[in-house]
């Protein structure tokens, strides 16, 4: 071997120390010192430190999120040292809130620009933990590149903790031995983070958010137990691919089921890029060395531009809270601090400017006591906005998808209104009408079925390989239903209502819409996107409770006819009926209607059928099969 391969070596040596010797070399009155972040903490450093710290003054301590060993009480340390952080998590959520630490609201993709400017966050001392070096004397950053490469290239002083435990990621993710000025070495576990609870509300949640995201997405999942879940239910999809500040445990089990692959990425594909990593010692050991796995610093993995590069970039964040304009919180609860920015908008604004991509906000409809909504007239006084209104385009709550891009306020809270608790709903509504977002006389569905019964939602091909959505209407359809209604010629508008309407104003459409699913249902064919669809066709009931058959009838759009739409219609209603314990349906039909009579007469039960002045009544029993009529 050459001299000048082994100076690395002889440097490594030399700059080898006990963690304690190294620190009070190092300290001093003044110093600010950045401690690497999550589950990446130089734990054995932070150990030493915390009690040397009140032998200082005016000491800053910068960190992302600290898990680790720093305490959560902070009252004996702030008269020396004060903590300042980018993230509020449990251990410095009280500290933030008595204002003995400091939070520091920015995006993640801003804060290496503030490190390297000393005028405003220079880093007198940093404190990192790498992997051992390689042959070449690069040591790895492992599972945090994030904001520590950019700290240790800025620091004054660079101590590291070279923990043999520590995964040796690829990307850019290396520090050569040279860069740094002190070296401990302690093998000791990393910080494990994982979800293991399950909750009811978050799957509901998420299987709502799995209709949003598509075959061949991009994903960006962030932080907490409800995103967590939601990775969780996208094991039906297929080649998803990944862009995003953290992976987790839960990515893992998606790339072993092989759904994600990033065969379909249009930025390095076939790559898992992201910046850092929380989860267990298995997703670890899946990073060490795994060139399907790169890490990058925050600045390029949260830049907007960079991020937009993905087709199809789906970014699912969650939310404390958001008013009824789309305004959102994400970091506070009124004025205490819970959180953190993060890359919440660097990824939201990233989404938004992909070709096919989608931003999703995920939140549970109440706070975790059930006593306040989280979709609010008005955000929480003190409550920041971390998302402005013009950003968001899903937001998700156990209740349904609320679409907001393109929609005016008065859509919007409506559409938020009917994915909040029920038991809540009325209070929003009538809030809603005080600040004059809605209609005076808007309505609301009852709550025979607080949940939207998804479960009569289903996909359905017809001739020509043309496929239609079903699905029960909802009170956001409303105009989609007018414009339904208006596109019918005069002659399909006539067979439809028996009469010659020319209009459908909102206080009869907003009716139609606004059901209890219980005693009437309607079920409308739709295409397009969620929140942008059009409906095409329109079946529905009304149950009278008297006799319990209930009124059907329905209505396709003259371009989607012929198709077999209007018999796939009644069946289905047939089916949703005799779920209900309904007995049968009643129709009126004009004469002259031949096609609809004849759809009937194909529904496969006993038709009986009166002609008076015209108009057919129709009846007939789900009890009643036509083979039976056939028999007698």
């Amino acid at each position: 071997m050459k001299p000048m391969e082994n100076d690395w070596r002889i440097a490594y040596q030399r700059k080898l120390g006990d963690a304690n010797a190294v620190l009070d070399g190092v300290l001093r009155d003044g110093l600010r010192i950045y401690l690497g972040p999550g589950c990446a903490e130089p734990r054995h450093l932070v150990r030493y430190l915390v009690p040397k710290l009140s032998r200082y003054r005016d000491l800053e301590l910068v960190q992302a999120l600290s898990m680790g060993e720093l305490p959560e009480d902070w009252s004996a340390l702030a008269a020396h040292c004060r903590l300042r952080t980018f993230f509020v998590g449990p251990r410095t959520r009280a500290a933030i809130n008595q204002g003995i630490a400091d939070y520091l609201p920015l995006y993640f993709s801003s804060i290496p620009r503030l490190l390297r400017d000393d005028a405003l966050l220079g880093i007198d001392l940093c404190l990192i933990q790498v992997s051992p070096p390689d042959e070449h004397g690069f040591c790895s950053l492992g599972i945090s590149v994030d904001i520590n490469k950019c700290a240790a290239e800025r620091a004054r002083v660079l101590v590291a903790q070279v923990n043999p435990r520590m995964p040796r990621t690829l990307g850019d993710s290396f520090i050569h031995v040279n860069q740094i000025q002190h070296l401990v070495e302690c093998d000791e576990p990393l910080l494990e983070l994982v979800y293991r609870e399950k909750s009811a509300v978050a799957e509901r949640i998420a299987r709502y958010v799995s209709q949003l995201v598509e075959d061949g997405s991009t994903l960006q999942v962030g932080m907490g137990r409800v995103t967590s879940t939601v990775l969780r239910y996208l094991d039906s999809k297929k080649d998803l691919g990944i862009h995003s500040e953290m992976i987790t445990d839960a990515h893992l089990a998606l790339v072993r089921k092989g759904v994600i692959n990033g065969s379909r990425k249009s930025l390095h594909r076939d790559k898992i890029v992201t910046s850092f990593c929380m989860g267990s010692r298995e997703l670890y050991d899946f990073v060490n060395d795994n060139p399907q796995v790169e890490l990058y610093p925050t600045e390029y993995v949260n830049d907007s531009q960079v991020i937009s590069r993905n087709d199809r970039m789906t970014a699912i964040n969650s939310a404390l809270e958001i008013d009824l304009s789309g305004q959102i919180c994400a970091d506070s609860i009124g004025h205490k601090v819970y959180s953190g920015i993060g890359g919440y908008v660097d990824f939201m604004l990233g989404a938004a400017y992909a070709k096919g991509g989608k931003s999703i906000i995920v939140l549970p409809s109440t706070s975790p006591d059930g006593r306040k909504s989280r979709i609010v007239s008005h955000l929480t006084d003190g409550g920041g906005v971390v998302s402005s209104r013009g950003v968001v385009e899903y937001v998700v709550t156990e209740f349904g998808i609320a679409q907001l891009h393109g929609k005016t306020i008065r859509e919007r809270a409506l559409a938020l209104i009917n994915i909040a608790h029920p038991k809540f709903r009325e209070r929003l509504l009538d809030q809603a009408k005080q600040i004059r977002y809605v209609y005076q006389d808007q309505i609301l569905p009852p709550t025979f079925e607080p949940l939207y019964p998804g479960q009569w939602e289903t996909h359905q091909l017809f001739p020509g390989d043309l496929q239609l959505f079903f699905r029960p209407i909802k009170p956001t359809d409303e105009r989609a239903l007018q414009e339904f209604f208006y596109s019918l010629p005069d002659q399909d508008i006539y067979y439809r209502f028996l009469s010659a309407m020319r209009v459908f104003p909102h206080r009869d459409t907003q009716a139609m819409c606004n059901i209890d699913y219980e005693h009437e249902m309607a079920i409308v064919g739709v295409t397009g996107d969620i929140g942008s669809e059009r409906i095409v066709a329109v079946g529905r009931y009304i149950l009278d409770q008297r006799t319990n058959l209930a009124e059907v009838d329905f209505a396709v759009r003259s371009d989607w006819q012929r198709l077999g739409i209007g018999s796939f219609l009644l069946r289905y209603l047939c089916e949703v009926g005799r779920s209900k314990g309904i007995t049968g349906f009643t129709a009126y039909v004009l004469a002259a209607n031949r096609k609809m009579l004849s759809v009937f007469y194909k529904v496969g039960y006993c038709i009986h059928s009166v002609l008076e002045s015209g108009v057919y009544e129709i009846a007939f029993r789900f009890d009643e099969p036509a083979k039976v009529c056939v028999t007698e």
